[in-house]
């Protein structure tokens, strides 16, 4: 299913017009919702993936250059955490559906629902290294609706987050690890490993630089990318414990192998986060 074909300026602009929209977003909602500003502390869970919190993220990763390939590519990432409990045990369950927009190989570029990625982590506390852990297992469902938007495959795997709060802000990483098992036969078989390594440090009035640049390595394809990050954001609390979290990071690649790759990208989002009815 081919949803729209479109160039470079057309995914240019739309993502100029989410960035605004974030802004005009989180903006409005703290003037009218009388948003404080909140303590470290709370700066620090606003941005510690590991935080028993409702979130809802909608998150973009912009590309407007890659090596080898034109036009550019551009992913709208609509993410949540969902904290529940299963045999008494607290858990974090997190989903993501993107929407693609990736060139089609003709100049031209084809967006369409990417596939949909779900992991569910066990948290614990590593006390003598003041650092939370988790991990869990990670599934992969292919719900892209054209091919260059997903892999075509069933993937499997495991996720691991630590995250080591501090004065400072926030040190810690994500790793995920996936194999294809199932899917379409003619569609290439998938081996992936993904490295994101997380820094936030926080300024006055919860303001923060951050770096969250994901490594990805396609073992079975032989290419991989690593980009730094650096970018900043802030974070305001409303009325009733309600969360709101905006950044933007431009990312750098300084290292690459293969074709397809980004040469420079841009990570921004808006993430809200609802507290925990109490019992």
């Amino acid at each position: 299913m081919r949803w729209t074909t479109r160039g470079r300026c057309d995914v240019a602009a739309d993502t100029l017009r989410l960035a605004v929209a974030f802004a005009l977003a989180a903006s409005c909602m703290c003037r009218t919702a009388g948003a404080q500003q909140p303590p470290a502390a709370d700066v620090n869970a606003a941005n510690n993936p590991l935080t028993p919190s409702i979130t809802f993220n909608v998150h973009d990763q912009w590309s407007p250059d890659l090596y080898d390939v034109d036009p550019g590519s551009n992913a709208l990432l609509l993410r949540g955490v969902i904290p529940h409990t299963l045999g008494g045990r607290g858990q974090l369950f997190r989903y993501t559906m993107p929407i693609v927009t990736a060139p089609d190989g003709l100049g031209g570029s084809v967006t369409g629902l990417g596939d949909l990625n779900i992991f569910d982590l066990f948290p614990f506390l590593v006390k003598k290294a003041r650092m939370e852990l988790a991990i869990g297992p990670q599934l992969t469902i292919p719900t892209a609706t054209n091919d260059y938007a997903g892999t075509g495959k069933w993937q499997g795997g495991f996720a691991v987050v630590a995250a080591a709060p501090r004065k400072f802000g926030i040190a810690g990483a994500l790793v995920t690890w996936q194999h294809s098992f199932a899917g379409d036969d003619s569609r290439d078989p998938q081996h992936n490993l993904g490295v994101q390594p997380l820094f936030i440090y926080n300024l006055p009035q919860s303001f923060y630089l951050r770096s969250s640049a994901t490594w990805n390595f396609a073992f079975a394809r032989d290419t991989w990318v690593i980009p730094i990050g650096a970018g900043a954001g802030k974070v305001w609390l409303r009325p009733g414990g309600v969360t709101i979290n905006a950044f933007a990071e431009p990312q750098f690649t300084v290292a690459h192998s293969g074709t397809g790759q980004p040469k420079f990208q841009v990570f921004m989002g808006l993430n809200l986060q609802f507290p925990l009815a109490r019992k």
